[in-house]
């Protein structure tokens, strides 16, 4: 058999890393096509002289760009056969990603845990995005429900890995050369600074966008992400196809401009949640909650850590849960990251 039909729960062993396929050298393409997907206009990511005013040797890929690569290529050998990406920790974004650059990934399985269903279990695994010069540009940890193939194979003992709530403060990496003491808050948009951010706030960013069957298509195909939940519609028993998480967390980022325009990098992703899934025609709406601040030592540059919840139609602003704990059904996404900020 030369075809692949993707790795069942059964196929995955504790300690095993594995080496994606393919390499993939990056360009102004992906920018234009990231910023044509999503209204992107961190000023970073959109204009060099921007980024080298900010020390920054031109304007890198955007962050969420590269993670969407790097996550990509793992799809075949860990989620082709998923029912639903679960939640992700521990990620840290070590190296700016540059036109030109080549990315690969590997990702090493750290936890399994058959589901009481006997049909399905969850796979915890760590991966690394790897550029040409072998320097790991991205690392980060996800865990997705996969299918059985037979459902007679015998359940493996469970691993559930210790996760990090919280990537340390003092563990966050910035950009080499990252210097916002000349920062030129008329061309980013805002005038706010990490000073002008009080933890506990909540921001409502106001605007909404309506998810597109056919833009859910060109970024699971511009990343390369095969899960056969985004693809074809026979493959649910709703006959819809799930759009996917990534597409979601893009959208809800690019909408968080409006209130945290200076927000500008995403440097560590702590924790992130699918609270339920997301079809084309839902209308996307977002909101921030400020969970802490912290210092660095780049010139000018302080660390927020912010909540990021997309919503979608009917949702109460700021609800997150119901009495009973559990996310309520019109949220779709809960992520935890930490950004970088002029202070």
């Amino acid at each position: 058999m030369k075809t692949n039909p993707g790795r069942f729960f059964e196929d995955y062993r504790i300690g095993e890393t594995i080496t994606h396929a393919v390499p993939r050298t990056v360009s102004g393409g992906e920018r234009a096509l990231y910023h044509a997907l999503y209204p992107a206009r961190h000023a970073l990511y959109s204009s060099d002289e921007f980024a080298r005013n900010c020390g920054l040797a031109a304007s890198p890929l955007d962050d969420l760009a590269a993670f969407h690569v790097v996550f990509g290529k793992t799809v075949p050998d860990v989620s082709l056969n998923a029912i639903a990406n679960l939640g992700y920790a521990e990620g840290r974004w070590l190296s700016a990603v540059y036109p030109g650059d080549t990315l690969r990934s590997e990702s090493t399985v750290i936890g399994l845990k058959e589901n009481s269903n006997g049909a399905s279990g969850v796979v915890y695994v760590r991966t690394r995005g790897i550029n040409q010069n072998g320097t790991t540009v991205l690392d980060y940890v996800r865990w997705v429900m996969v299918r059985k193939n037979r459902l007679d194979a015998p359940a493996p003992d469970a691993v559930v890995p210790a996760l990090a709530k919280v990537v340390a403060p003092e563990a966050l990496v910035i950009p080499a050369g990252l210097d916002f003491s000349r920062y030129e808050f008329a061309l980013a948009g805002e005038p706010h600074r990490w000073g002008d951010y009080a933890i506990g706030e909540k921001i409502d960013h106001v605007d909404g966008v309506t998810i597109e069957e056919a833009e859910h298509m060109i970024a699971t195909r511009l990343w390369q992400n095969t899960a056969k939940v985004h693809f074809d519609a026979t493959f649910r028993p709703d006959g819809k196809r799930l759009i996917y998480g990534g597409h979601v967390i893009s959208m809800a980022r690019a909408l968080s401009f409006n209130g945290l325009a200076n927000a500008q990098m995403i440097v560590a992703l702590n924790a992130g949640a699918h609270a339920n899934p997301c079809f084309a025609g839902d209308t996307v709406k977002a909101w921030s909650e400020v969970i802490d601040k912290a210092d660095t030592s780049a010139p000018g540059v302080g660390a927020i850590r912010l909540r990021l919840v997309a919503v979608k139609q009917g949702a109460a602003p700021f609800a997150l849960r119901g009495e009973d704990g559990k996310y309520l059904p019109e949220v779709l996404l809960d992520l935890d990251y930490w950004a970088v900020m002029p202070k």
